[in-house]
């Protein structure tokens, strides 16, 4: 399948976002092991991710298939294996079985898991033989994947010693395992960083409570990355669900767009309360954008593809687990921007730069198809393009189900004429 995009002359948009997946199936599993059902959680994610972890636990099959899910893989590991009785195999797409998962089960079998791998050692797929652990301290690298870190976290309450985590290195993506703690406690779970490496969890049991999902700050990037693109003076865009002081660490996007000319103003300063959030543009933005992405690496993409098409050179670090996500990203990005013209340069496995010149575009027939890789993300960030760009299609467009299914029908929402190249030129209005 592939959608082709035409953007609208004016943008308009009024966005009600969806809810975070991060915090959902954060939410999820913690609602697990406090005993509630999921139905008590408001505003839960519909994306793939968050029902796939509703599937596994409401339905508890012998075998698990978490397609694409890597948080769900990383979670329900954890779970499985702390849960007594708990006998369940744990499979994925083929590419989930090149997504290491090594660090997490050594860190499980040291607090007395009982985990083999079916398949190649080190990755999924699993067989878990669940039972109560110990607990106790274990050193974990924090270069890699904060998702083994929080897998851990989440079940630390329920180790009959409680659990210490030792991170050794560089810790990436630590506003993720902030915003695991503070779920964590707000299901009253004692749990606290004791120095700059180190995390506490005391032995104890979650406690059930109403709880609210707030909405995505993820999927409001790509309505950024539209406003930076746009170039009416009246063009705005609003989003709503969005709460200023938000706990998700890629809620910092405000400020880097705000370098890119994006001006963000919310409806109320009230924290922890969903607001709306108005978009409007800025008559002038840095003439070099340096960042490190460390903290927020879903986020590197939206702003490799919106600096390209601005004209910004820049330098990004922090990158090295785009690696291992549902595709090579850094491979990803290389060979979709080299369509529009531009050499992205990969310096190691963690930086991307651009020096600011633009090659000739490599079109089928007039139009720029971008490949997807199977990863939401490329579809996400890449269909913003649109605003530059005279003619743009993209492969595989039903991938944003994993984060941000309605995203094609919000696009037409905004004006922008989305078409089935399979169905001719029907608009598209289904998520």
């Amino acid at each position: 399948m592939q959608h082709r995009i035409i953007a609208p002359r004016k943008l308009n948009a009024d966005v009600t976002l969806p809810a975070s997946k991060s915090i959902s199936n954060r939410v999820l599993i913690i609602a697990e092991l406090a005993g509630m059902s999921h139905t008590q959680i408001e505003n839960l994610s519909d994306c793939d991710d968050t029902q796939v972890m509703i599937d596994a636990l409401t339905q508890r099959p012998e075998t698990m298939d978490i397609g694409a899910a890597g948080t769900a893989m990383r979670f329900l590991t954890a779970l499985t294996a702390a849960t007594p009785n708990a006998h369940h195999n744990l499979m994925g797409t083929e590419r989930m079985c090149h997504r290491p998962i090594g660090i997490l089960v050594d860190a499980l079998r040291q607090l007395g898991a009982d985990i083999r791998y079916l398949g190649s050692e080190g990755y999924p797929p699993l067989h878990v033989n669940g039972n109560r652990l110990s607990g106790g301290t274990i050193e974990l690298p924090a270069t890699v994947s904060s998702q083994y870190i929080s897998a851990l976290l989440l079940i630390g309450p329920m180790l009959e010693q409680g659990l210490t985590l030792r991170l050794k290195g560089n810790i990436i993506s630590r506003p993720y395992i902030d915003l695991t703690l503070c779920i964590m406690r707000d299901f009253g779970a004692d749990v606290e960083w004791t120095d700059t490496q180190t995390i506490s969890v005391r032995p104890g049991c979650y406690k059930p409570r109403p709880y609210v999902v707030e909405n995505d700050w993820s999927a409001a990037s790509y309505w950024y990355e539209m406003m930076a693109l746009s170039e009416g003076d009246d063009d705005q865009i609003t989003l709503h669900g969005l709460m200023d002081g938000s706990k998700q660490g890629d809620s910092s996007l405000r400020y880097v767009f705000s370098l890119l000319g994006v001006k963000t103003q919310f409806a109320t300063k009230n924290p922890e309360v969903p607001t709306t959030v108005t978009l409007r543009r800025k008559p002038f933005h840095v003439p070099r954008l340096d960042y490190d992405f460390s903290g927020q690496p879903d986020l590197a993409q939206t702003f490799v593809v919106c600096c390209c098409m601005m004209g910004v050179p820049f330098h990004f670090a922090g990158l090295s687990t785009l690696r291992i996500k549902e595709t090579d990203r850094i491979v990803a990005l290389q060979r979709e921007m080299a369509k529009l013209g531009f050499n992205i340069e990969a310096v190691g496995n963690s930086e991307l730069m651009w020096n600011g010149q633009r090659g000739p575009m490599h079109d089928t027939e007039g139009m720029t198809i971008i490949d997807t890789y199977h990863d939401h993300r490329m579809a996400l960030s890449f269909a913003p393009a649109a605003l530059r760009l005279p003619s743009l299609a993209v492969n595989d467009p039903t991938v944003v189900s994993k984060s941000y299914p309605r995203f094609w029908r919000d696009l037409t929402k905004a004006g922008f004429t989305v078409e089935d190249a399979d169905l001719g030129t029907q608009p598209i209005t289904r998520g």
